[in-house]
């Protein structure tokens, strides 16, 4: 357990600070972002056409209503903290890479509908839109890291042990 949390932190840590360079942010995390605002947008535009997304802005065009998708409110972080937990813990590389890729993909499903509902709140309710901004979703953001690790440690908890893995037991 020691030896995974050590992993854990230094990963995360290692991680969070490659992150918050400038170079990464603007050849990575920032045009990812303006690709979820972009996606938000063409998921909303067939129930409401006055839907548009520039850089990482959702804006509706009657009422003016926009939301601005900033640092932290883009899963990177969370799908940070599942990486860092992922490659902690003990298991083959082609397993750490599939639950890597389908635990971010989870997180980016669930931000989504995130970031649409949050549209809609603060168009309906400033209160609510800041209390389920602040409070529910990100709640509900850690604890699908929380379900898709849980998923992945029972995966291999079923799988049993590879060859290698019992030769070196």
């Amino acid at each position: 357990m020691t030896k995974f949390i050590l992993i854990f932190l230094l990963v995360l840590v290692a991680l969070f600070t490659l992150e918050m360079l400038a170079p990464v942010q603007a050849a990575v995390v920032q045009p990812f972002t303006a690709s979820l605002a972009t996606l938000s947008a063409a998921l909303i535009t067939p129930f409401d056409s006055d839907v548009i997304a520039y850089g990482r802005v959702i804006k509706h065009n009657i009422n003016g209503f926009a939301v601005s998708i900033e640092s932290g409110c883009n899963g990177v972080e969370a799908a940070i903290v599942l990486v860092a937990g992922v490659l902690a813990y003990p298991a083959p590389w082609r397993y750490r890479a599939v639950a890597i890729v389908a635990g971010f993909f989870t997180i980016q499903v669930l931000n989504i509908a995130r970031i649409i509902s949050l549209f809609y709140l603060g168009q309906w309710n400033l209160d609510i839109f800041n209390w389920t901004h602040l409070y529910l979703w990100p709640v509900f953001i850690m604890l699908d890291v929380l379900i898709v690790f849980i998923l992945y440690l029972r995966f291999l908890e079923r799988r049993g042990p590879t060859p290698n893995e019992q030769r070196a037991a």
